[in-house]
């Protein structure tokens, strides 16, 4: 990097530090008061009013590279190029035909495109290619990739790591509600890429175990909904540590005025793409309003999640999810609840059985409403409307995913219609709406809805084999280790590629 974009890079942060100060109060202050590990990281409580509208995009001065047919036609190394050839991953989504070119090349990107448009391997493939070769020293990542939720931090890294172990390069994935020591131990042995969200990776810093100093290339992946979380001052302050003259990316779904500060503080001359417009809107997805009576509400939700297929269903409470999935389980239909309650390795496993086809429900607050993909989920549906039209795209988005189809189902009551028909507009979606009783051909139509067996069902973890003792038999006075504590101890913290 040239000495010129070093320091424009520390004259804007000179600048902006009077700002900083207020844009930490205007983000923050509304923030909900989070205490411990998980609630940094995915709890439920409500969020600070974001800054409603688009921002104007940053104008390029210096013109992209055009965009490729495909990646043989990039600057990688060849391991990576195999690595993608394995992977089945032969065409790139437009969004890292566009971008890569220029991520490769050491320019700065703010991308925009909806989930599942490819925008992980849109920014970890450059970040992966650009520090092959290197080796971090202990604490000191040379790659950042901050992102919001656990569930996203830990989807980037089960997506990234085979293409970082194809260079050599080492994971690490630092998030709240996980064993710490862990994470510790991983950046001390040395990890090239650390996967973080901003509260752990704080908290790690604070305590010694981790510097920013080395790291020359920085992503931000879903920067808008660190913004609405409240996290906006914890990640200025992370930028503030990394090198001045290094690479940074920013993806997201949606770009209005809270990743504003981000742009004008810390990208220079960024290459701007959008693949979609803000509103995020898929071609691919029906979005359906269903006019229900209050006394019906209970019972259609219940027909909805007896058909036959998976779904997620969106409520506002982790009371209410509890109470819904005891309710469907008692039923006899396959569910399973996921929200900031849970424990990490609750929520892991929960999101392995349904992605694995072991529970058909997945009852969620919005802690699923991002960083989750499940292949073929072709019906989401909001028991609870949302009250935000971000919320709503971004729940919607975990189906209709990479070209995909899918619908996307709000179950609406008489003195919710109002507040529903504002969000649609906002949104830029026109939905079909429809007036449904329970039992009736419209909602078996929409929703594929069928009554449930009633047979009540429980849900067990998936029984795997212990592997077979090799040798002679261990004759040493072990103190037995409980099921529990080894399910523990096997939850993947850290993702290691070596």
């Amino acid at each position: 990097m040239n000495r010129t974009r070093t320091n424009d890079r520390s004259a804007r942060t000179r600048n902006s530090s009077s700002a900083s100060g207020r844009a930490g109060n205007r983000f923050g202050s509304s923030a909900p008061r989070r205490s411990g590990g998980p609630s940094r990281s995915g709890g439920d409580g409500r969020r600070p009013a974001a800054l409603q509208g688009e921002f104007a995009l940053p104008k390029t001065i210096t013109p992209a590279l055009p965009a490729v047919e495909g990646f043989a036609d990039l600057d990688m190394p060849a391991a990576l190029l195999a690595a993608l050839g394995s992977q089945g991953v032969t065409v790139p989504f437009p969004i890292q035909a566009a971008t890569l070119p220029n991520s490769l090349a050491g320019r700065d990107v703010l991308g925009r495109g909806r989930t599942g448009s490819g925008k992980t391997l849109a920014f970890g493939l450059a970040l992966l290619a650009r520090t092959a070769g290197q080796r971090a020293e202990a604490r000191q990542p040379l790659g950042l990739i901050l992102v919001p939720t656990r569930e996203l931090a830990q989807q980037v890294t089960d997506a990234l790591t085979p293409y970082a172990r194809a260079v050599k390069l080492r994971l690490a994935t630092v998030v709240g509600g996980m064993s710490i020591g862990r994470q510790v131990s991983a950046l001390r042995g040395g990890a090239e890429v650390v996967v973080a969200t901003p509260g752990r990776l704080k908290d790690l810093i604070d305590r010694g175990d981790c510097r920013l100093n080395q790291v020359s290339i920085t992503v931000l992946d879903e920067a808008d909904q660190m913004a609405d979380m409240g996290f906006m001052p914890q990640v200025t302050a992370l930028l503030d540590q990394v090198r001045p003259e290094g690479q940074r990316m920013l993806f997201s779904a949606t770009l209005d005025r809270n990743v504003d500060l981000l742009v004008r503080r810390y990208l220079s001359d960024p290459v701007v793409h959008s693949v979609d417009p803000s509103a995020g809107a898929v071609t691919t997805m029906e979005h359906h309003v269903l006019h229900v009576h209050g006394a019906d509400k209970h019972s259609a939700t219940t027909e909805i999640a007896a058909r036959d297929g998976r779904v997620i269903m969106f409520l506002d409470t982790k009371h209410a999810v509890d109470r819904l999935t005891e309710h469907l389980l008692n039923s006899g239909v396959r569910a399973a609840a996921l929200h900031g309650g849970k424990s990490q390795p609750q929520r892991t496993r929960t999101l392995a059985q349904f992605k694995t086809g072991h529970v058909n429900v997945l009852v969620a607050t919005n802690v699923a409403a991002r960083g989750i993909h499940v292949d073929n989920l072709d019906l989401v549906v909001n028991v609870d409307p949302p009250t935000d039209h971000k919320d709503y795209l971004h729940r919607g988005g975990r189906t209709a995913r990479a070209g995909e189809s899918g619908s996307v189902v709000t179950l609406v009551t008489p003195n919710q219609r109002r507040g529903m028909t504002r969000l649609m507009t906002a949104a830029g979606i026109v939905p079909q709406t429809t007036q449904v009783r329970v039992g009736e051909e419209a909602l078996r139509r929409i929703t594929g809805a069928q009554a449930p067996s009633g047979i009540p069902v429980v849900i067990t973890a998936p029984v795997s084999e212990r592997p077979k003792k090799r040798g002679a038999t261990s004759r040493g006075r072990r103190r037995p280790v409980s099921a529990a504590r080894r399910a523990s101890v096997r939850q993947p913290t850290v993702g290691a590629a070596a």
